[in-house]
């Protein structure tokens, strides 16, 4: 089966450049990158070994899960995938670092939920596949919320899909000018998830976030950033050394102090996220088990080989 993704398609840039305002130390961190070439080298970690479709690193002061899928193309993700994350989440919320930074390997950062993986596992047990999916999703997205610590994220290339809607549910999310982010759930034939039905309303306003859900509208990384899904933009030249940079600065800072001020931003909308991940898994399964929803993906699958 053909297994096209929208990522693929050509990065939309920006016209402004938001250059680095902090030009020192950067060339202590010239070693470190998130680059396909490293995947060898990075997965030497011991801590590494229990997982094949993401990558932990162990740093000082904060953990590092980088998506760097074997079995999906562009980070795509599958329940196995989603599960993974869910785990090393939840080792790094019991170890002793004081945040976590999440991002990937490549040039794609995630392109969501991988439409022929849906369709080659649907029509095999349809109420069984969809139920195990949709918890798979349910969980993925309830890690993010219930997780204590900071997460900040660094998107290094395109967001797409359960890839850019997770994203309010983070702390700090950096962006390379490459970047872009798009959620094209009609176009899919999908519901919306990720708590993106409440929570991009809240960010970006109704408007943006209907143009988003329902017409796949795809923001570039200037345009996130000035409607607040994003924190700042980096030049990509200088992108991976900047967040490390960051990174290791907001480590320095007191893990109770970090924590404390996560529950005091967090608290009070968890409950209302809770309800919104749950409502939204609910819906996928019901699509997932309709003979509609699986004649709609068919047809997308179909349309997209013959592109």
């Amino acid at each position: 089966m053909c297994r096209r993704v929208v990522a693929s398609s050509a990065l939309a840039n920006g016209k402004l450049h938001l250059h680095s305002s902090i030009k020192r130390k950067l060339a202590e961190e010239k070693g470190y990158v998130f680059d396909k070439r490293l995947r060898h080298n990075v997965r030497q970690n011991e801590s590494n070994c229990r997982f094949r479709d993401i990558v932990v690193r162990k740093e000082e002061g904060f953990t590092h899960v980088l998506l760097s899928t074997q079995t999906t193309e562009n980070n795509a993700l599958t329940p196995e995938i989603m599960k993974e994350v869910c785990r090393a989440l939840g080792n790094a919320a019991a170890d002793d670092s004081k945040l976590l930074l999440f991002s990937s390997v490549g040039t794609v950062f995630c392109s969501g939920l991988e439409p022929s993986y849906l369709m080659g596992r649907l029509t095999t047990d349809r109420r069984k596949e969809s139920s195990r999916i949709a918890d798979a999703v349910r969980d993925f997205v309830s890690a993010f919320i219930h997780f204590k610590k900071p997460i900040v994220v660094a998107i290094n290339g395109p967001a797409l899909g359960l890839g850019a809607s997770i994203l309010p549910l983070c702390d700090v999310v950096w962006a390379s000018e490459k970047a872009w982010f798009q959620t094209p759930c009609a176009a899919l034939h999908l519901t919306p998830s990720g708590c993106s039905s409440y929570m991009f309303p809240q960010i970006l306003g109704v408007a943006l976030a209907n143009e988003m859900l329902f017409c796949g509208r795809k923001l570039t990384a200037q345009e996130a950033c000035s409607r607040g899904l994003v924190s700042q933009v980096f030049w990509p030249t200088t992108f991976n050394q900047e967040v490390m940079l960051r990174v290791k600065e907001m480590a320095s800072c007191s893990a109770v102090v970090l924590e404390e001020s996560k529950y005091l931003v967090r608290s009070i909308v968890m409950s209302v996220l809770e309800d919104v991940n749950e409502k939204e898994c609910q819906m996928l399964k019901q699509l997932w088990c309709s003979t509609k929803g699986l004649e709609a993906l068919y047809s997308y699958l179909h349309k997209s080989c013959d592109k």
